[in-house]
């Protein structure tokens, strides 16, 4: 069955978003007078703003909302995402986009990530023309490892699931493409850490590796 489709994952695999939630909190925890802890704040780590926010507020015993907090939190991402010179594209994924847009795939966005933050990644990097469409996580019943996500991305795509191909980083995510039964590749990045690649379809660490020339032959 010939490649038709192409799902990509936001967060480890377009950009890396998880520095500026760094900074954003720490920004919040000076403003709130708390001092989080290293081995705290690992914790939050693929959590949502409300789940840590509700954490916070009963550790510290906060006179807040979490809905307050999130707000404070997320003035500051979005500070620092207008602002931070170090936010980029991960090295090669553009050319990677242009190459699967040229070539004639459906490329579908599938991530967990608010899509307020999915509008502002593809506005400020100008992608919204190659992809036929995408989807928030934080819109569906279940979350990853849940297959839920790529199930809807590619009836969305329109194409046999043995036609699509899942772009993914993280366990989570890994597993949840191995549930929908899609090929998966695996992207081992520098900012990937004690993730575990064991059900993916293939590991790459450079996407020229899966240019559509490359990627033909598991297909």
């Amino acid at each position: 069955m010939p490649l038709k489709a192409v799902l990509f994952d936001m967060d480890g695999v377009i950009v890396d978003t998880e520095p500026l939630h760094r900074k954003a909190y720490f920004k919040m925890f000076d403003d709130l007078g708390i001092e989080v802890p290293e081995e705290l704040y690992t914790t939050f780590t693929g959590s949502s703003t409300k789940k840590v926010c509700s954490t916070l507020i009963e550790k510290f015993e906060l006179q807040y909302s979490h809905e307050e907090l999130a707000s404070i939190k997320r003035s500051y991402f979005k500070h620092y995402f207008d602002t931070d010179s170090d936010f980029e594209l991960l090295p090669g994924v553009k050319n990677l986009i242009e190459n699967y847009f040229e070539n004639g795939l459906k490329l579908i966005l599938a991530s967990s990530a608010h899509m307020n933050t999915i509008n502002w990644v593809f506005k400020k990097f100008e992608l919204e023309k190659y992809f036929l469409g995408k989807i928030s996580g934080a819109d569906l019943q279940e979350s990853k490892p849940h297959p839920e996500i790529f199930i809807t991305a590619a009836k969305m795509a329109g194409e046999p699931k043995e036609n699509c191909m899942v772009i993914e980083d993280s366990t989570n995510g890994i597993e949840a493409a191995f549930s929908a039964g899609i090929f998966c590749v695996a992207y081992q990045s520098a900012h990937s850490s004690n993730q575990v690649y064991d059900k993916a379809s293939l590991l790459v660490s450079d996407f020229s590796d899966i240019e559509f020339e490359n990627i033909g032959k598991y297909f």
